[in-house]
């Protein structure tokens, strides 16, 4: 048993530190795509920053930019950059001197 234990608290360590985290942002993410709604500011994973203007059944959205309007994937949304773009601006100037 005492040669198993080190191989044990090294999973247990990794379980903690590296996978349980990465599982935590991946509900976090899915939630955030089924929660955006047409009005939204968003930027998607490329990039292009846009307001959606529709959301279709199949998965996809309808984003308006300075470039026109485009249709995405919704898993194409990055959740962090669109968080960022949707701070009201007292706060992001808090942030930004930080």
């Amino acid at each position: 048993m005492e040669q198993f234990l080190p191989l044990i608290l090294l999973f247990g360590v990794m379980y903690f530190f590296l996978i349980r985290p990465s599982m935590q942002k991946q509900k976090k993410e899915k939630k955030y795509i089924q929660e955006i709604k047409s009005g939204d500011k968003v930027v998607t994973k490329s990039g292009l920053h846009g307001k959606i203007l529709s959301l279709n059944d199949d998965g996809t959205c309808i984003i308006e930019s300075g470039a026109g309007k485009m249709k995405f994937e919704r898993s194409a949304l990055s959740m962090e950059l669109s968080q960022k773009q949707n701070i009201p601006p007292k706060e992001n100037k808090l942030i930004q001197k930080k």
